[in-house]
This record gives structure tokens, sequence and C-alpha cells, in this order.
């Protein structure tokens, strides 16, 4: 017997690596390289490498569980669904709707999330849904709204990187948190490119910096702000491009002037001399971009933290053209098409508003519901999970840990013990399905087909490689059966190209237009990015035209807005949009808006009772809140725990060696695990890895202080004391 060899994608970070998936007869699976994709074109971190172990029924679940006495013990599907059932209606009843909380997950396929939003406002008629996703790049999207009108986080392919002049990496340390991108930043460099760093540690992606610079935490936007003042203090400004394709310069320009230098020096810790370095590596190349991660845009203030960065792109006229422009490196496999379709708080498939009534019809009318029947936005992820045990007394929960990720961790803790009732669906049993009335054991990646979307917005097709372990079901089926017994029989295929035929229809005409993309595309091609309108229907007894030219004398292929392209199988079909906004931008009157920000502190700053400032972050062996990567024998091996990086300023004056235990004190709890010396850090800051939970979670804390647009909390930066742990 033959093995069988699926191409698909890997289960984890954003870049969506392309893999194969080889079948053994024995009915295991394992990866092998997949050369065709073009972001890894092969290449896979640990995390790829190993994924096929999490599909062992050893680290994994394969019966529901339900509470019984105070304990969960194995239940059949039938008793499961029934108590779930049970549970939400009776929250209704008592409570109404809104005590009804659903809370989904940036990992989810495109076609869970869009189910997922679909019944919680069909099913249950609830405003409270939201996700994890909040918690990744949230303040990207909303600067990204607000200065270009739509939120891509790329709105260009990573192969544009090496072809660019530099890149300034705020926050991001791609060398662990996705590895396989990093031959892009080498590509830049072997090119002749230049590559700025912007991170308080020497991490490994600093290492490979021509410029490393080192602010606090929480001063990205008073470092923005201080280029951006000594561009226009040495004329660098592009004033045609600001002319022809922008609006607000004035303002803008007015705001960044009142930050001085020297003033940026105090704030940040970053010396004149190295801004005046880092303006000039920036401008001198003709083409330029920025590139933000966590660090930025997980602050209190993170939508102005990356509107100062848009702001340098524009005044540069580093936007809107190849090569060229600002972008947010997503974090989680489907963080991006996760919030595009309905599982966030205020918005509807197609990247729609909740509060546009033509978007409302439009929806309505695809999911045969009057509009007038749709709840409005609710609460943010954060607020949501705060709201546990008072306002919101039910909640049905789909693959997210929100007991080690969100934010005072400890709380979040105790509020989903306070509801009077919590479901979850998830592939392993994690420390919140621990706390569960109900846990739904469900597929995962290779057991499923499904779409996701990566940080380019290139959406992909996941292929099904083998069969789930009896007893475990899909969460589309989850959906399908709660939806029939809650009085919903239809509108919830368990089919996933069922439901994105749906979501095609539900996205056309929006921002993140899908119509145009098919599952047949894409088993055909590398992914189709987005937006994508299905091409007019041609009027009776027409042909398509001729295909536009799709070249350019640079050798880029240029955006085709709308208008048939001819596919390789003769079917008419636009082409996808990999590049935004080379002829306008997604604002009504086609200009990038310049909006005026200015220098805040965080939330919370150091004192003398608290005079350390923690951040937070990942490490290369693990991923988000660990509940799957902590089940691989391998990966633990290279990450067994948490740690304190700290200097050996800080640790002389602890009396810390390296590898003693020391305690880190907020005002919101302490956590505990053993230190790590290194020069690689600032005297002023400590960083914490946030995958583990018990007395090393990082998240025990951090401060739930949330930017008032984007509604992220402030995961980056806040007080703490270090202890020797012997002290306690």
């Amino acid at each position: 017997m033959n093995a069988s060899v699926t191409p698909t994608h890997c289960p984890y970070c954003a870049l969506q690596c392309g893999m194969n998936l080889t079948s053994s007869p024995g009915g295991g699976v394992e990866v092998t390289e997949r050369a065709d994709f073009p972001v890894n074109r092969g290449a896979l971190c640990g995390k790829g490498r190993t994924a096929p172990a999490l599909l062992s029924s050893r680290v994994r679940l394969t019966s529901p569980l339900v509470r019984t006495a105070g304990v969960l013990e194995p239940a059949s599907w039938d008793e499961a669904l029934a108590r779930i059932a049970e549970g939400l209606a009776r929250t209704r009843t008592e409570h109404g709707p809104d005590a009804c909380g659903v809370f989904g997950g940036g990992g989810l396929t495109n076609e869970k999330a869009y189910a997922l939003g679909k019944f919680a406002r069909v099913v249950l008629r609830t405003s409270q849904i939201d996700y994890n996703g909040r918690f990744c790049m949230s303040s990207a999207a909303a600067a990204g709204v607000r200065a270009f009108g739509l939120d891509r986080g790329l709105p260009f392919p990573l192969e544009d990187i090496p072809r660019t002049g530099c890149v300034i990496l705020v926050g991001s340390n791609l060398a662990e948190t996705m590895p396989p991108a990093l031959r892009f930043v080498t590509e830049l460099k072997e090119n002749g490119g230049r590559l700025i760093v912007i991170d308080p540690r020497r991490t490994r992606t600093a290492e490979q910096a021509d410029l490393h610079l080192a602010p606090r935490p929480g001063t990205d936007l008073a470092l923005a702000l201080g280029m951006l003042h000594l561009v226009v203090a040495e004329g660098r400004t592009d004033e045609e491009f600001i002319r022809a394709r922008t609006s607000g310069w004035e303002e803008a320009r007015a705001a960044a002037m009142a930050h001085w230098p020297e003033y940026v020096e105090r704030i940040t810790g970053v010396s004149v001399p190295e801004l005046r370095a880092a303006v000039r590596m920036f401008c001198e190349p003709e083409d330029a971009m920025v590139l933000t991660a966590r660090g930025p845009e997980q602050q209190s203030k993170g939508t102005d933290t990356v509107g100062a960065w848009i702001n340098l792109c524009l005044a540069t006229g580093r936007s809107g053209r190849p090569r060229s422009g600002y972008g947010c490196l997503t974090g989680q496999g489907n963080g991006q098409g996760g919030r595009e379709h309905g599982q966030k708080a205020d918005q509807l498939p197609g990247y729609r508003k909740l509060t546009d009534p033509a978007a409302r019809r439009h929806v309505a009318e695809v999911w045969g519901i009057d509009p007038d029947t749709l709840p409005g936005p609710g609460r943010s992820a954060y607020e949501l999970l705060d709201a546990m045990g008072t306002d919101i007394r039910s909640l049905l929960l789909m693959g997210s840990n929100p007991v080690v990720s969100a934010p005072h961790a400890a709380h979040i803790e105790e509020r989903l013990k306070s509801l009077d009732f919590l479901a979850v669906a998830d592939v392993v049993l994690s420390e919140t399905a621990a706390l569960a009335d109900v846990v739904l054991p469900v597929t995962q990646w290779a057991e499923e087909t499904g779409t996701t979307t990566n940080l380019e917005g290139r959406v992909l097709l996941r292929r099904q490689a083998l069969s789930a372990p009896e007893g475990v079901r899909s969460d589309l089926e989850v959906l399908h059966e709660l939806a029939a017994r809650l009085g919903v029989e239809k509108g919830f295929p368990s089919d996933p190209e069922e439901v994105f035929e749906e979501l095609r229809r539900a996205s056309a005409g929006g921002p993140a237009d899908y119509s145009g993309i098919t599952y047949r595309r894409l088993a055909e091609e590398n992914g189709v990015f987005w937006p994508c309108p299905a091409p007019p229907a041609p009027e009776a007894g027409t042909e398509a035209g001729p295909a536009p030219d799709t070249g350019t004398e640079d050798g880029l292929p240029a955006v085709v807005p709308d208008g048939p392209v001819p596919a390789g199988t003769g079917e008419a079909h636009h082409p996808g949009t990999p590049r935004l906004f080379l002829d306008r931008f997604a604002t009504e009157d086609g200009r990038a808006r310049f909006v005026p920000v200015s220098h805040r502190p965080v939330a919370e700053e150091p004192d003398d009772e608290y005079p350390v400032l923690l951040t937070t972050g990942r490490v290369v062996a693990q991923y988000q809140s660990g509940a799957q990567t902590r089940r691989v024998d391998e990966l633990n091996a290279a990450a067994p725990g948490p740690f304190v990086e700290m200097h050996p300023r800080l640790a002389e004056r602890l009396g810390a060696a390296d590898g003693d235990a020391v305690t880190v004190v907020s005002r919101r709890g302490r956590a505990v695990a053993p230190a790590r010396i290194t020069t690689a850090i600032r005297p002023d800051t400590v960083f914490m890895p946030f995958h583990w939970p018990g007395e090393g979670r990082a998240n025990t804390l951090t401060n739930p202080a949330l930017d008032p647009i984007s509604r992220m909390p402030e995961f980056k930066a806040c007080a703490v004391r270090v202890e020797a742990a012997h002290e306690e």
C-alpha cells in the first residue's frame, strides 16, 4: 500500500507555512517538505515539524466530558450537547440573550469563525461575542482602518520585503515567533537593503539588524514621533505624495514637531545620534517599509502608536506604491480571517460594520432573517471576560485558553469559575477547559478541510489528510447540533465547503470580499489574495473580454480592481489583490489620512514600590498559551518552563544568580520563575514568556488597561518589583 501525500498548511502562526502530510499504511502521518509554497519554500520551524504529535490520542481529547459532582467525567455526545443546549437556553430565558457569551479563537478556520458569529447572532441573539484575536493585532487593525480605510495585515506579499531598501521592524522577534519568515530579512540584506530593529531586548532578530534601537517598553509612540520630527526638520518629506494622496498632514506635522529629539531621548532612552541614524537609514533608499508586531500594538495607546509609524510612512511617501508601505505581522494562525467574518464584537462577515444599516441588510438577507433582529455591537474580549458571572452568566468558548492568555489572568480565572455554565470545545484539555461544565473534543487541522487567511491576506485551503479518532467531531458539527437543539433547524451546515459558499455571498461587496474565491481555485492555486470579488455575470450572448495587462515595468503584477481575467481553466475570474492601495486608498476620497498623535505614558509607570517594567512575549519552541505545544516532548525539551530575563545589574542588586528562582510582583499578583541573566535586556526591564500556567504565569502580572479605540490590553508594559524567591 503506497503512502498518500496531502498538501496543506501548518496549524500554528499566521505565516501558514505550506507543508505536505504523508500518511503511512499504519495510519500515522509525518510532515514532509512542500517547496512550492512561496511563503516558506519548504522551510519549517520546530513547531511545524512536530505538529503531527498533537494528532495522537495520547495527548488530546477523544470523548466529551461533563461535570458530575464537581468532577469531569466521560459522557456521550448526546448528553454533552443536551447539557450545553439546556444551559444556554436556561440562561437566555432567565436573564435574556445578552447573558449568553460566546468567545472564539484566532486559530479557527474562516468557516468556523463565520459560523460561530452567525450562531451567536442568529441562534442565541446575543451581542456578547468576541475572540482572542482582540489580543493580537486589534490596534494595528484600528490604525489601518483610520489611516487607509481598510485593514489587512500586510498590504503586500512577503516576497516584496527583500526588494525594498530598508525595513523597520518594531516590536517583532521574527527569528523566534516566525522563523521561516526571517529569510525575507536575510535576502533583504543580501540585496543591499538595511534592517532596523526596535525592541527593548537584543533578540535573535535584533542581532541581524544594521541598527538596533532599545527603547523603554511603552515608548514606541514617542520614538516614531521623534523620527518624524527629524524627517521634517531635515527636509526629507515627500511633499508631492503628501499633496496628491493624503489629507490631514498639517495637524500631524504640528503634533510631531512637539517631540524634539532631546525630549524623545529622555522618554525612550534612545540617543539623538541613534535617532538621526535611523532616519537617515530609512529615508535614503528609494523604497522602505515599517512592519509592526505585538510590541507597539499591545499597549493602552497601541492604535496611536501604530498610527505614528503610519504617519512616518506617509510623510516620506512610503505607502501606496510597490516595495514600500506599512504592514502588521499578524500573529495567530487565522488572526486575519478570524476577525473578518463575524466573531469580532463589532463586525459582520466581509469586514462589514455591525452598525452599518446596509451591511446589516445584506448579511440578514443571506442569513434569511430580519435585519432588525441582529444584535448591535457587544463587549470587547477583556470586557466580555471581565463581565462573566455578573452580566454574562453562560459562556460557549471555542479554541481559546484565557486562563493563560488573558491579562490579569488570575482575575479572569475567577470570573470563569463564577459562571453559571461554561462549555468549551477544544482539541486538548486546556487550563480553561478544565474549569468547564461540558468539554467537547473537536477535530484539528489535519482532520478537517477549511480555509485560513494568512498575514498577507492570502486565503488558503487546508486539506483533510486523515480521519479524526472515534468520538471526535468538528466545530461545525457542534454548531449544527446546538443550533437544532435551540430551535434553528437550518442554516448551520456541517460541510465546510457549503459554509464557505455562504461566506462568499455574505462577504460579497464588503471590504474583505471573498466572493470570487472558491475551493476549486484554492486547490489549484497557492492561495488567493482578498479582496477578490466575483465577476459580474456576462450578459446573454456575450463572452468575457480579453485579459488586461497584469504586468508593470518593474515586473510587479499590477492590482486589477475588477474585470474578468481568464483562468487556466478558461473560466473568467478576478485575480485577487496581492498589493493594496497602488492607485487609491480605501477611504471615501481615496486619500490616506494622517492622524495627529502625541506621546503619553504607559498606564502604569514604575515607582518606588514597583520600580521595574515587565514586558512579555514568546519563545521559539512554544506557541501562545502553550495548550498544544506543551504537550509535545521535543518542544518541551527545548523550552521546559517560564523564566525571568533580567540584566546583570538588576540581578546583582537582588543577589540572584542565573537559574535562581525569583519572584515578580505587580499590583495584580505574583509569579515565580528562574532568573535568566543577560546583557541583552535593558537594566530597567524584565521579560517573561507567557506560555505557561501555574506560579510562572506571566499574565498573572499584566495590566488589563485598554486602548480606548482598539480595546487592546496593555500586555507589553506594567510596573513590577523583582525579589529573591526566598523572601516570600
